[in-house]
């Protein structure tokens, strides 16, 4: 591609991605930090992709979400998992209707914008299996009639990462279907008095409604668009290919510590979201920087850790952190 049209199409998103940061800023007016999270859930927006997210409770991760939903002028429901759910519950069912003697499809909450799964790991498999057509085919199965989902149209799941019991781990090809696991974690000192005395008016702030769907939709077209080298897309090989073959990206002690490498999807995964990571910083064209800023979130849950490592207290991030330091920046 000519210099010419990198430079055009950075100005065309600079222009564009302007709303980025009106929505940053309407989100900081009730959310206190947290900004990696926001920057995540509007780059999972114009990836297409699912977000998980692990923290302990009280981290303001559903206020972020509904805060989210309310600027972009979405639709937001929430659904608590539990062990006893039906997949019925999530994608609705068929009624009897007496009075015609025809069955009618009763919608289930899963019909919305931003679904957010909450504790997603306390639902059995049938739920969990249920959520994966909605999540991979954008449709859903309601008796024999198939119904496509609203766009855009993604699931917030959250996991519990300390109370083990009475759950239901995700499988692989579950954890595969999220574009990005995000860690939340405790706010700072300062950060918290912060919420303190944001929280103890009598009425809780609330962001106003500054863009609308399709401006998302808009913004998705033009980040596919975003310039990558093809030395960057090796880039993005070498990466992936090092979490399979580790042994061949000179890595040979991280053999016995990979169970399962990452898939096809991570490599699509890495390319959208490091493009997603340019056009939220309004450039036209993608950096190595903006691959490693994504790498963990995208990766840290589709490397399958083996037990050795686990024994020794090795988890994925440290492994994504190797692969990183050793794989050849372009």
């Amino acid at each position: 591609m000519a210099n010419i049209d990198v430079q055009t199409l950075t100005e065309e998103i600079k222009k564009r991605s302007q709303f980025v940061d009106s929505i940053v800023s309407e989100a900081s007016k009730v959310i206190v930090g947290q900004k990696i999270l926001i920057e995540r859930l509007l780059m999972a927006l114009l990836c297409d992709g699912h977000v998980l997210l692990e923290g302990l409770p009280g981290l303001a991760k559903t206020l972020t979400i509904k805060t989210l939903a309310d600027i972009i002028h979405c639709d937001f429901k929430r659904l608590q998992f539990t062990p006893d759910l039906l997949p019925s519950d999530l994608v609705g069912t068929m009624i009897f209707n007496q009075k015609t003697g025809d069955f009618t499809p009763k919608k289930g909450p899963i019909f919305t914008n931003l679904v957010l799964a909450d504790e997603i790991n306390r639902a059995p498999a049938k739920v969990q299996s249920a959520l994966l057509e909605a999540m991979g085919e954008r449709q859903v199965t309601i008796g024999e009639t198939t119904y496509k989902l609203e766009d855009p149209f993604i699931v917030l799941a959250t996991q519990n990462p300390i109370e083990q019991e009475g759950t239901y781990p995700l499988p692989e090809a579950q954890l595969d279907r999220f574009l990005f696991k995000v860690k939340v974690g405790y706010p700072t000192q300062l950060e918290e008095k912060s919420i303190l005395n944001r929280m103890s008016g009598v009425e809780a702030p609330r962001a106003a409604k500054i863009c609308h769907p399709t401006t998302i939709l808009e913004a998705r077209q033009i980040c596919s668009q975003i310039y990558m080298d093809e030395k960057l897309k090796d880039y993005i090989l070498g990466i992936v290919f090092a979490t399979r073959f580790p042994e061949k990206a000179d890595l040979p002690e991280l053999k016995a510590q990979i169970q399962v490498g990452a898939s096809p999807r991570a490599t699509l995964s890495l390319a959208r979201a490091s493009r997603a990571n340019a056009f939220i910083h309004h450039r036209g064209f993608v950096t190595p920087e903006d691959i490693k800023a994504v790498a963990y979130d995208v990766l840290r849950h589709r490397i399958l850790v083996s037990f050795e490592a686990e024994a020794d207290g090795i988890d994925s991030e440290q492994l994504i952190k190797k692969i990183l330091e050793r794989v050849e920046v372009p």
